[in-house]
């Protein structure tokens, strides 16, 4: 009997549960993502203390004129300057930050909400400016990206699953599976696997796992800003090459987002998100269902009523009788 009556408890509250277990797998995701990161990046970041920490000493042993308050007030300016993506190397010194395509570039990472960081408004007109333009842009971005993904799929996934469908006879859940894994592996290869290789070509100081690493970032909307292309000293055709990396990540960020609506309309995928939502009362679902039925036989039934209208209307040759005649005839 306690057995069968916690199975049934189980089964009434089964949202709730799934919901309790999901909550706790994602903290505990967060926690194992925590004790990785920190294992394996706190060694590293020891070595580069120290490693910094011996090239000042040798620095200040060398050069006895200046003070180690001097030197790190120094450095602390340019820190400061650098976060705001300016540098004092002398290599640097011919790449600007505001011209076009570079404000171009900025623009498009601030409404992808991808923003890497690298370049930020230095004056408060262009703070306040930011402010304002994400506040109207990131919402319309959303607008754009939805109206053109919703598009896109019907020729793109929801078309191609229908016709092998019913061309073929297949199996509609079977081809659907099909269709997102081929769609997931070309929009793999075309817009993360070429264009890191093309990155690793055209960036002299990225391999092709860093070259990768920043194509995921982009797409995905993480924006660590540890890499950010163009950014090198004489780079060939700057300008063009800021406007097709723009070009890039919005095809690229329409892509993700198709793949990922076309794997969200999976019937296993939907099925498995039931689980954790809340199940709506009978009450409501009646309640909607009513006023559903009221609405569809209200329009109904003055669509019909204006038919009527309409086709009395069209008739010249048709008289009404008066309720006199009709007396008459009836009397008669």
């Amino acid at each position: 009997l306690a057995g069968s009556s916690c199975v049934r408890l189980v089964e009434q509250h089964r949202s709730a549960w799934c919901f309790a277990l999901l909550v706790l797998g994602y903290l505990l995701y967060l926690v194992f993502g925590a004790v990785v990161f920190s294992s394996v990046e706190l060694p590293y970041e020891d070595l580069l203390r120290q490693e910094l920490g011996k090239l000042k000493q040798r620095f200040l042993e060398e050069h006895a004129c200046l003070s180690e308050q001097q030197l790190e007030q120094f450095l602390m300016r340019v820190l400061e300057a650098s976060n705001y993506g300016v540098s004092v190397l002398s290599n640097a010194s011919g790449n600007w930050n505001w011209d076009f395509t570079s404000s171009l570039f900025f623009a498009s990472t601030v409404l992808s909400t991808t923003g890497y960081g690298h370049t930020v408004p230095l004056s408060d007109g262009g703070k306040a400016f930011c402010i304002i333009y994400s506040v109207i842009g990131i919402p319309f971005t959303l607008l754009f990206l939805t109206a053109v993904v919703q598009r896109i799929i019907v020729y793109v996934t929801r078309r191609p699953v229908l016709y092998f469908h019913i061309r073929w006879g297949f199996s509609k859940q079977i081809v659907a599976i099909i269709h997102a894994i081929v769609l997931g592996f070309i929009t793999v290869s075309c817009f993360f696997l070429i264009p890191a290789a093309i990155f690793s070509v055209l960036e002299d100081d990225w391999n092709f796992l860093e070259s990768f690493y920043f194509c995921f970032i982009s797409l995905s909307t993480i924006g660590l800003g540890d890499y950010v292309p163009g950014e090198g000293y004489n780079q060939k055709f700057r300008e063009l090459y800021k406007i097709g990396i723009t070009c890039y990540l919005l095809l690229g960020l329409i892509a993700m987002l198709v793949v990922l609506e076309t794997f969200c309309e999976l019937h296993e995928l939907k099925k498995f998100r039931k689980l954790f939502y809340v199940k709506k009362d009978k009450e409501e679902d009646q309640v909607h269902i009513m006023e559903h039925d009221q609405l569809s036989f209200s329009s109904i039934s003055d669509q019909a009523a204006s038919m009527k209208d309409d086709q009395k209307a069209n008739e010249p040759f048709v008289t009404s009788q008066s309720p006199t005649s009709n007396d008459s005839s009836l009397n008669n």
